[in-house]
């Protein structure tokens, strides 16, 4: 393989090429149309190809992979800070053969089409229930300003709508009960997409193993264990669950020095979304931890820590737990064991 490395600007038509031959230094810039990308590349010996991990990257790369380069995907939040000046495309690409030196920055594995099309089911249901949630309240806000109040639930609402506008005699206007009605009609229908979506999730985790490995650990339904699998890709390149409840924002912001350690709140770093699901599971297994039947080890933990720190700190701590046996379950190749509460 070639020693010299090309970073990637990554845009929708023009792509900016930087070509190193020596740490440091650039010794050639292309910039290059959409056309004439991969057959850059195709006239080139194998070599490595630097590129941010945002929008179309992961399709450039299993595209540039197929021709025998070795693609390096580099997180774009680390790369932003080797920008020199004010932000251009060739400073964007000699940022990444910059940010490429700091081996402390882990590369993001190139997504399969297969992950790639589990994470666009979920962005899809995420955007879905964002929708479905906006229209909750708006009507909810509506009504309240005719005096009429809903049950706190999202259950509540469609029942609840459908009696106010059958009965002629409530307080709604009649100008507002078509587009109410309207309204009901348009959270049906997202409430029907978001139920399709669930079932292709569903389909696809019965053909992946590791799903069936990650539902068997408390808190892990088909949403976390289809996102871990998609967003995470490989747990091996985390060499233990510490590391990859750290990759998930799970663990404590630190601001030591000298002698003094002060850790605070969680991080918040990594992916949003599935933090998100972790922090629910969590509260699940908490609330399932109240039952008698239900005890065993982790829940006993997590009701101590709740006992002791509160619920929402426990929630954190619990999904930081969880986070760390979904990558030994993922690494080991078996489902968990329910032990024994102490």
């Amino acid at each position: 393989m070639d020693h010299t490395t090309i970073a990637v600007d990554v845009a929708k038509s023009v792509f900016e090429v930087a070509v190193s031959d020596r740490p440091g230094h650039v010794s050639r810039r292309e910039r290059l149309t959409r056309g004439r990308f991969l057959e850059f590349f195709a006239n080139r010996p194998a070599t490595t190809v630097l590129m941010e991990a945002c929008g179309s990257a992961h399709h450039w790369s299993r595209q540039i992979n197929q021709l025998g380069h070795k693609v390096v995907l580099l997180p774009a939040h680390c790369v932003r800070r080797y920008v020199m000046g004010n932000k251009t495309d060739r400073g964007d690409a000699k940022a990444l053969l910059e940010a490429y030196r700091n081996d402390q920055i882990r590369p993001v594995p190139v997504k399969t089409i297969n992950q790639q099309a589990l994470v666009s089911l979920h962005r899809i249901r995420s955007g879905w229930m964002a929708t479905r949630t906006a229209r909750l309240n708006t009507v909810r806000g509506l009504l309240r300003e005719f005096g009429i109040t809903i049950a706190v639930g999202a259950r509540q609402v469609l029942p609840r709508l459908g009696e106010l506008l059958e009965d002629a005699e409530s307080a709604v206007p009649d100008a507002l009960r078509g587009v109410l009605f309207e309204a009901g009609e348009e959270i049906r229908e997202l409430e029907r997409k978001i139920r399709s979506v669930e079932r292709q999730l569903k389909a696809l985790a019965h053909e992946m193993p590791l799903v069936g490995r990650l539902q068997s650990i408390p808190g892990i339904g088909l949403l976390t264990s289809t996102a871990l699998v998609a967003f995470v890709g490989d747990a091996a390149r985390f060499p233990t669950g510490r590391h990859l409840a750290s990759y998930l924002g799970l663990t404590p912001r630190e601001r030591s020095s000298g002698l003094v350690r002060r850790l605070g709140r969680i991080s918040k770093r990594g992916d949003a979304y599935l933090r998100m699901l972790l922090i629910h599971g969590a509260r699940a297994v908490l609330w399932h931890a109240k039952k008698p039947s239900q005890q065993d080890r982790l829940r006993s933990w997590g009701l101590a820590v709740e006992q002791r720190r509160g619920h929402n700190k426990a929630a954190a701590a619990v999904a930081n737990k969880l986070a760390r046996i979904c990558w030994a379950v993922w690494t080991r190749e078996r489902e968990y064991t329910k032990q024994r509460a102490a």
